[in-house]
């Protein structure tokens, strides 16, 4: 059966080459395997009919029944557009086409009842139905009509060469005649068993050709289940498998630089969660096997205290430690902090950058390779092949979804048994894309800010309210404050972005005039060197006011930073609108987060709006901001390989991935090879699943 489902889709009855290479490069179907895995996004019911009387302005699909009285062409500014008047009993509304005009005109005959499909426009008080599916009334009352009647996605170009719904519906059929429609199971039976799970041909059937709702709902929940059960036995067994072949350093000892530290140097007293965090990573640092931990806390949440106790940790195990960051001004930022808070200790931290001069260079490259430089701080520049550690046993990553997986294993690369892997974030991912994206990583979550720290008060202010605005900055500035003023950047308009921000600037500066106020001014097309100076500038607070683009997004700390004004806030994503608001709120003042819009909003950017100003917490943010993005989008292209997702939503089936989850979990904790009889259908696809991404190309 397998094999008969590897056919090229060529060979399906009625498709032919041109067919073929169409559903290849559109669909990326390319056997009848793809064919049957190519489940329909939604179901409509097509035993019913409505009178044009009935119709309603809500754009829905319909279904009508009745004749064409009158064809005509319509002139338009481009090209034309051809017209049929289209009555029944109770009234009359227009079908409209704007290409293929000839073969309509053709093929159309006058008062003949036609059932037409598709959906309605309300213009002028007439309905119109654009490009509708049509076939005589006589051929339709032959067929035999389902309700719940698949929708398949496609695509304009498609449509256009004759492979629609109708089509697509015709293709399903002769694939399940062709693979003689019974298929392998890819489920164990006490799995179906317990969870009442229908078998793997029912489920393909009803979800292709359901019988009824419920047998579709029975089809979705077992084709569901069995996506996101396979990808969770993936990442499950990866986590597992690294634990057992990967051997770490056991860092065995809590010694006298972690305990002098904590004793007499520790700041501020830890919350509970960087405590409990922190006794998460030492049970992982004093096991054999190789750490590889997920760090997640919000803006502010005192992530970077707990990557320096790691580093303490290692340090009294004789080990060094490289703490790596995306940008110079946060390696610099995290270098500056580190080094007060360990100014008491006898250690020795050093910062690499692209301009870290030749000679500073060569004395680090020497004292990491003999063993007296404890930590390394910096950029990609630590990645370079020069860079050599005596005996690395820690490194920390910030920000990571910055780095390419290339770049992360160079440092893997860095000792002869890799080092204990920290990957530390304040982008909060929710708990179901973590599960799905980081799945063979292990997670901590630091999900209490210090105390002391005032929640930052978030407004939203259409662009008419400026002049209050500008009045609110001056008295803070008065306070003695800094505040941020920050313009969207997005890519395909640099432009115009461009132009924004620099009317954006001078009308600052005209209200905020020299000598006064100073302003600085820092984007994407200035040089680097310019940017680290404007920085600075503002960072030791020289300048009042910050206009920037979202450079500023990740890190900087500026405690005396109390107002963030974001303008076109419409414009941002809800994951980015919360990072810059956590530019400020770092210092014992009371922070202010501004959100300049203009009155044309759509309903995505009140949601957004209405979010942020009604909470800090950004895990709530988070799985608002995956509510309305989807999972691809939050992840970015490179994260997102995994969620190539056929049926699955995460979002929507969150219950079912959990349950997915949980049953892999205890599978592979009783098996973690699958070598066991029982598990032999789930060994048999795993050992697939390692030569594809596509989950569906093996679990059929």
């Amino acid at each position: 059966m397998s094999s008969l489902l590897q056919t090229p889709i060529d060979y399906l009855k009625g498709v032919g080459t041109n067919r073929a290479d169409l559903l290849r490069t559109e669909l990326d179907i390319h056997t009848f395997q793809d064919l049957l895995n190519f489940f329909p996004f939604r179901y409509i019911d097509k035993t019913k009919y409505y009178k044009i009387n009935e119709l309603q302005r809500n754009s829905a699909d319909v279904q009508v029944i009745g004749k064409i009285t009158h064809i005509k062409t319509v002139e338009q500014k481009r090209g034309k557009r051809l017209v049929a008047d289209f009555i029944d009993d109770t009234g009359k509304m227009e079908l409209v086409w704007f290409r293929g005009h000839k073969w309509i005109k053709e093929n159309l005959k006058l008062n003949t009842a036609y059932v037409i499909y598709g959906k309605v426009n309300h213009y002028n008080g007439t309905f119109s139905m654009p490009h509708p599916e049509m076939e005589p009334y006589a051929t339709h009352k032959e067929e035999v009509k389902i309700a719940m009647q698949p929708v398949y996605s496609s695509t304009e170009k498609l449509t256009n060469k004759g492979i629609t719904q109708r089509f697509m519906g015709k293709m399903m059929q002769q694939v399940f005649i062709q693979t003689g429609a019974t298929y392998e199971e890819t489920l164990a039976a006490p799995l179906r068993e317990e969870l009442k799970l229908i078998s793997k041909t029912q489920a393909l059937r009803n979800i292709h050709f359901p019988k009824n709702s419920e047998l579709l709902a029975k089809a979705q929940f077992r084709l569901k289940f069995e996506e996101l059960f396979y990808i969770q036995l993936q990442m499950l067994s990866k986590n597992l498998q690294r634990k057992q072949r990967l051997k770490g350093f056991p860092f065995d000892q809590v010694g006298e630089v972690f305990n002098d530290f904590y004793e007499n140097h520790l700041p501020f007293e830890l919350t509970n969660a960087q405590k409990r965090v922190i006794k998460e990573i030492r049970n992982d640092l004093g096991s054999s096997a190789q750490m590889n931990r997920l760090l997640q806390g919000d803006v502010g949440s005192g992530k970077t205290i707990v990557a320096l106790m790691c580093v303490l940790l290692a340090i009294d195990n004789n080990f060094q430690a490289v703490l790596m960051a995306p940008t110079e001004i946060l390696a610099q930022q995290h270098y500056q902090g580190i080094k007060d808070l360990v100014a008491h200790l006898d250690i020795k931290v050093n910062l690499l950058t692209g301009s870290v001069k030749k000679s500073a260079r060569t004395l680090i490259h020497e004292a990491l390779e003999d063993g007296t430089l404890n930590l390394l701080i910096g950029t990609h520049a630590v990645l370079e092949d020069k860079v050599q550690f005596k005996n690395l046993g820690l490194a920390i990553i910030d920000e990571q979804h910055r780095f390419g997986v290339a770049q992360r294993s160079k440092l893997w690369r860095k000792n002869t048994i890799p080092p204990h892997i920290l990957v530390m974030t304040a982008t909060p991912i929710p708990r179901t894309l973590a599960m799905s994206v980081y799945g063979d990583l292990d997670i901590s979550v630091i999900d209490e800010l210090p105390p002391g720290r005032k929640a930052i008060k978030t407004v939203h202010r259409f662009d008419s309210h400026r002049l209050r605005v500008f009045r609110f900055i001056r008295d803070e500035i008065e306070k003695g404050r800094q505040v941020y003023v920050v313009y969207p950047l997005i890519q395909e308009s640099e432009v115009l972005d461009y132009k924004d921000l620099m009317d954006g600037y001078e009308s600052i500066v005209r209200d905020f005039p020299l000598p006064e106020y100073q302003v600085s001014i820092v984007h994407g097309q200035m040089k680097p060197a310019d940017k680290d100076y404007e920085m600075q500038r503002f960072v030791e607070g020289k300048t009042h006011i910050m206009v920037a683009t979202t450079v500023i997004e990740v890190g900087v700390n500026v405690p005396n930073a109390s107002v963030m004004i974001i303008e076109s806030a419409e414009r941002f994503g809800l994951s980015q609108l919360h990072q810059l608001r956590g530019r400020v709120g770092r210092g014992a003042e009371q922070s202010f987060c501004i959100l300049m819009t203009g009155h044309k909003l759509s309903d995505d950017s009140k949601t957004r709006l209405e979010t942020m100003t009604r909470t800090n917490d950004g895990f709530e943010i988070a799985e608002v901001d995956l509510k309305l993005r989807g999972p691809g989008d939050m992840m970015g292209t490179q994260q997102s390989g995994v969620l190539n997702l056929k049926i699955a939503d995460i979002v929507k089936d969150n219950n079912i991935l959990k349950l997915a989850r949980s049953y892999a979990y205890a599978i592979l904790k009783e098996d973690p090879s699958l070598s066991d009889d029982s598990n032999a259908i789930y060994r048999k696809i795993y050992k697939l699943l390692g030569k594809d991404k596509t989950i569906w190309k093996y679990i059929s």
